[in-house]
């Protein structure tokens, strides 16, 4: 058979306060196209389908859609656990009666002992845990690390293997090994943070989410898929796609995914960053991690800077700053307060202030207004 392995698609998620759903939405009918061009048998999603744990409507309402085209629409199966951003209890809700159109969802530990079976492959589908459910689930307190509670689900998992079937295990973690990007949650369980990889050698292929870059890990049959979308500046130079594993030869390719708006690092000073012939090379709706060459204050820096790159993610200064503090000259007194506010921010913190704490100084300052 032929399945598709993606993960962390984060649903509801924005980047430094700009709303990536529009995007999501575009990048799913990429991954939905990519699925039916190589004519798969199933996709498998492994964890974090949601940002939060209780996601918006809209990140509800767009999930939703989702699943439903790829399973009712398209027909084809999906096997999918919950990771560490998603409610185990609120995407589960249903769960009983997906299984009814193939939506194989499971976000409960004890149901990853028996296996979905597709053709000619088991699926073991294994949600993101806790080392004290697996000490309750096998009345065993001697389990204090997770490499021993990873053995001991391997095992039980292994009483159920059919002989005649490849078996992939489905789950979310960070395995031994792994490098993490900017975006990645650390994940400690037992005191361990990592899973040895060769815990999971019974299996023929293991579907990894968790850590959103697939050359996170350098295994043949151990992989991320990494998620669909940048979502940090430690993100912008990573390709991102999906896998197509085909279980009769073993053959694993990669599908990468074009971005809907690009993330691009830009290292340079402030004069050529708003010099109009350099930036129109540059698309206002992408995003923008800008890191400055200068060392001197530049005052209200963001506002002009948006002029040219409206969703700026992150300011940084490259060189530092030419002192660490300033005295505010007695000009001051007759400046606009909120360019003073930024100012001060950005030579005390070596940063400017964020899309959101500029609305919060905002409104701070029309209400000091008021109250004068």
């Amino acid at each position: 058979m032929r399945f598709l392995h993606t993960a962390d698609w984060h649903i509801g998620k924005n980047l430094a306060g700009y709303d990536l759903l529009a995007d999501q939405a575009a990048t799913f009918k990429e991954i939905e196209q990519i699925a039916l061009e190589n004519k798969v048998d199933a996709v498998v999603i492994a964890g974090d389908l949601y940002d939060r744990s209780v996601p918006s409507e809209a990140a509800i309402t767009e999930l939703t859609h989702e699943l439903m085209q790829l399973n009712l629409h398209d027909h084809l199966p999906l096997l999918v656990i919950s990771g560490n951003h998603d409610s185990a209890i609120r995407l589960g809700v249903g769960r009983q009666w997906y299984q009814a159109t193939d939506l194989f969802l499971n976000t409960d530990f004890a149901a990853a002992f028996k296996p979905v079976t597709i053709q000619d492959t088991q699926f073991f589908l294994l949600p993101y845990f806790g080392l004290q459910q697996v000490k309750n689930y096998f009345q065993d307190d001697s389990l204090r690390t997770l490499n021993s509670a990873m053995t001991a689900i391997v095992e039980r998992m292994q009483e159920n293997f059919a002989p005649n079937k490849q078996h992939v295990l489905v789950a979310h973690f960070y395995a031994a090994g792994s490098t993490r990007v900017q975006s990645d949650t650390q994940m400690e369980i037992g005191g361990l943070s990592a899973v040895d990889t060769s815990i999971m050698v019974p299996f023929d292929y293991v579907a990894l989410g968790h850590l959103h870059s697939r050359n996170a890990l350098k295994e043949d049959r151990v992989r991320y898929s990494g998620s669909p979308m940048k979502f940090s500046a430690g993100e912008a130079n990573l390709e991102k796609g999906v896998w197509i594993v085909d279980t009769d030869s073993w053959q694993i390719d990669w599908h990468p995914l074009k971005p809907v708006h690009q993330l691009i690092v830009l290292t340079e000073s402030f004069a050529k960053l708003t010099d109009p012939q350099f930036a129109k090379q540059y698309a206002k709706d992408d995003y923008y991690v800008i890191k400055l060459t200068d060392r001197q204050v530049i005052p209200d820096v963001m506002s002009r800077l948006r002029e040219y790159y409206p969703q700026i993610i992150s300011l940084e200064r490259k060189n530092g700053f030419q002192t660490p503090h300033s005295k505010v000259d007695r000009k001051a007194a007759t400046e606009d307060p909120f360019d003073l506010l930024q100012q001060f921010y950005e030579e005390s913190a070596n940063n400017p202030l964020s899309p959101m704490q500029e609305k919060w100084a905002q409104a701070a300052l029309k209400q000091a207004q008021k109250e004068e």
